[in-house]
């Protein structure tokens, strides 16, 4: 799945459009190597997301096409989080 699409429907990022430019402007890595939005992302990948001064790691646990509101916290573990209370509240 396009790391892009994912951050949409997981709902770390509330439109696919924000997501594409967060890719595009660097502030996304995955693995530790900037993620472009064509990157292919897939179950174990590490995402690095900045958010203006706050940071979000998480790691990718499933990756589905579609999904519901109610579930789209259980497509990513959030490893690690620098001045965010969840990450898909902000964007």
């Amino acid at each position: 799945m396009r790391l892009d699409k994912f951050l949409k429907v997981s709902r770390i990022v509330k439109r696919r459009t924000v997501a594409n430019d967060m890719c595009s402007a660097g502030r996304v890595e995955v693995n530790g190597r900037p993620g472009k939005p064509g990157t292919t992302v897939k179950v174990g990948d590490v995402l690095d997301i900045g958010y203006g001064k706050s940071r979000v790691k998480v790691k990718i646990l499933d990756v589905r096409e579609h999904v519901r509101k109610e579930e789209a916290e259980s497509l990513y573990e959030v490893l690690e989080s620098e001045g965010v209370a969840k990450p898909n509240k902000l964007d």
